[in-house]
């Protein structure tokens, strides 16, 4: 499952060869997403996020055990110090309640 929010960065990639890789990316999820990835912390506490189109992008996700659900939350840059960097972009989505989805 991927939100409605992610969709909209994932469309907002200009670059089509980018937005096929983090969308094989993605795809990829489907196996093992509990162990692909790395644990985030702090506000994205129960967050994982793999590398995407080489080492710049990221998509940010959770795992619901329950359901054996992957939902994709974020997608975007690693711009450290940026405002656009994806793990700020996703702190204030989770702190407006929009990664929940």
């Amino acid at each position: 499952m991927v939100t409605h929010k992610a969709l909209e960065m994932i469309q907002g990639i200009s670059d089509r060869r980018i937005r096929r890789q983090v969308s094989e990316a993605i795809s990829a999820l489907s196996e093992d997403p509990d162990i692909k990835g790395k644990a985030l912390i702090g506000e994205l506490t129960g967050f994982r996020a793999i590398r995407a189109a080489g080492q710049r992008f990221r998509v940010i996700y959770r795992v619901e055990d329950v359901k054996v659900l992957v939902v994709v939350v974020a997608v975007g840059q690693r711009k450290e110090g940026s405002r656009k960097d994806v793990y700020s972009l996703a702190s204030k989505l989770f702190r407006q309640r929009l990664l929940s989805e």
